[in-house]
């Protein structure tokens, strides 16, 4: 496990090892995710690395009959 210092400004340091594990490039954008009493960095993928990503998913379910207003 790792410490890290928040710097005036509240930046921190991602520890050398955990960038080359993680592979995580200068400039890369990373999403910050706050889950009850932490923070996440998630990798943040362009939009176009995902496309098709749903290919072949099922999309077919069954509507409940409603009347409408």
């Amino acid at each position: 496990m790792h410490a890290v210092t928040v710097s005036p400004k509240f930046q921190v340091v991602i520890p050398k090892d955990v960038r080359a594990k993680m592979g995580i490039k200068s400039g890369e954008k990373l999403q910050i995710i706050n889950y009850d009493d932490r923070i996440e960095l998630v990798r943040a993928k362009p939009v176009g690395e995902t496309r098709g990503f749903l290919k072949g998913l099922d999309s077919s379910f069954e509507r409940e009959r409603e009347e409408r207003v």
